[in-house]
């Protein structure tokens, strides 16, 4: 009797093992297979009508993929907006989506509305975009369960709060996306938050970054500070946008009307966005980003090298490097599109006889080329002293093509300045090297009279192209400067 007793308290145990197996296995197929609880929205955008979403992607519902017209033999770049205040779509969404389908005609451009959660209270829709990236993720699951849609395929955008949301998409798929661009992934909440909670390299493929407004505290930054990707590329050292005072917005606003009065308000955060179209339609001139320990050493024009891939494109053509840290990049832009400059490293020795030392002197430079010319260009030197040579990084707006002259001249002090009323500061120049980002060439150009007598608040000297034969030396190329 004991034993049969013991045999259906066993038979009992298996059942209900089987019973709740059973029931784990149909949670999971419940969980891929009913999407009733997914809030966000998959807009199929088109060509045609990029402004508005006129076709939805319904996961679950295969007709919808059809009814939609979704290309399964190209790219899929999926669109994340993120926070917003009117509960409306801004501005550059319709712009991107144009963009991307001028670069990409073929492809499928789908964004993601998830408004309703974006326009709560700031730290709420921070909170949102783990079950917006969640959405995310499994719409992306189906369309690769349900049509062998390969990721491989699957470049995700996001913008701010979005940027983080497709991280998290990318961190729950099955299969890794392709890639994943974060355009001036926002900052608040997220600066010390850890990696699951963000966008972080490891989810996707290949992820770049683009940081345009990190001012401030880090707590305290739009834009996150610290490098999250890949590839984090720093524009303009990743501060305030040129183009972006308030004094260039009125100047705007005059020119242009009040037609992107919203652009001017986030101009710098949503520049990252505007940096990326510029990838999308200008393919034949990429913009340089150059890798760098710091700004500070940036605005010295130590950082244009090219070698060991030390210099990136920015946006769409990047080269997808994957460092095993974070490679930090830096570049100088315009104030409008089409963003791309020129930049060039200077390094000047300053000789003399006497010693002398005076801080923050203004200069200006004027470099002349086979193609075009960029005069009185400004800047200023924290120190110079004699027989010290002194780096620093100048860019143009134009191509001036190969570099055949240039000018300097050291300016006055200020009117208020007591310090050139009473001296003559002058340093003896013998030659001038210049280094170029774009094209890697170096350049020597010498004083026409072997020396060249800088003197502060006269005329620009001249120096011309010349042959150096220590451009070649180690010594040139290792020669520490200030």
């Amino acid at each position: 009797m004991k034993g049969k007793a013991l045999r259906l308290v066993v038979l009992g145990a298996w059942l209900l093992g089987l019973a709740a197996t059973r029931g784990a296995a149909a949670s999971d197929r419940d969980s891929r297979t009913n999407f009733e609880d997914i809030e966000s929205r998959f807009s199929l955008r088109t060509p045609e009508v990029p402004d508005d979403d006129t076709c939805y992607l319904v996961p679950g519902d295969r007709d919808s993929v059809a009814e939609c017209h979704f290309n399964h033999t190209s790219k899929t770049f999926v669109v994340i907006h993120g926070w917003t205040v009117t509960g409306m779509y801004e501005s550059w969404v319709p712009k991107l989506v144009d963009a991307l389908y001028k670069r990409e005609p073929d492809s499928n451009v789908i964004v993601v509305d998830w408004l309703i959660r974006a326009q709560q209270h700031y730290p709420v829709s921070a909170g949102y975009t783990k079950l917006v990236g969640g959405d995310v993720a499994r719409f992306i699951d189906w369309m690769e369960e349900q049509f062998n849609y390969p990721l491989d395929n699957v470049h995700i955008l996001g913008y701010s709060l979005g940027a983080h949301a497709a991280g998290i998409a990318g961190s729950r798929t099955n299969k890794k996306v392709n890639r994943i661009t974060g355009l001036d992934p926002a900052g608040p909440t997220f600066e010390y938050a850890e990696a699951p909670s963000r966008l972080s390299p490891d989810d996707a493929d290949f992820v770049d970054v683009l940081h345009t407004f990190t001012r401030g505290s880090p707590d305290r930054s739009i834009g996150i500070q610290k490098p999250v990707g890949h590839v984090d590329i720093y524009p303009n050292g990743g501060g305030f946008q040129p183009g972006c005072n308030i004094g260039e917005a009125i100047r705007l606003i005059a020119e242009k009307g009040f037609g992107d009065v919203d652009q001017l308000v986030k101009c710098s955060h949503e520049r990252s966005i505007h940096l990326f179209i510029d990838s999308l339609l200008n393919e034949e001139k990429p913009i340089m980003a150059y890798r760098c320990n710091s700004k500070e050493a940036f605005e010295k024009g130590l950082c244009l090298n090219c070698r060991k891939n030390r210099c990136n494109n920015l946006g769409y053509e990047v080269n997808k490097v994957r460092a095993k840290r974070s490679s930090k990049m830096y570049l100088k832009t315009r104030s409008q599109m089409p963003y791309k400059v020129f930049h060039y490293q200077v390094k000047i020795h300053f000789l003399g006889t006497e010693s002398i030392t005076q801080t923050n002197q203004p200069f200006l430079i004027s470099l002349y080329g086979t193609v075009d010319e960029s005069e009185n260009i400004p800047f200023v030197l924290p120190e110079i002293s004699t027989n010290k040579t002194y780096s620093f990084l100048v860019y143009t707006e134009v191509d001036i093509g190969e570099l055949l002259m240039l000018k300097l001249q050291w300016e006055k002090d200020s009117i208020f300045s007591w310090s050139g009323w009473w001296s003559s500061a002058a340093f003896d120049i013998e030659k001038v090297r210049v280094k170029a980002g774009e094209t890697q060439k170096k350049v020597v150009f010498c004083s026409r009279d072997k020396v060249s007598a800088l003197k502060k608040g006269k005329a620009p000297m001249i120096f011309v192209k010349c042959h150096d034969k220590s451009l070649k030396s180690p010594k040139f190329l290792k020669k520490k400067t200030v």
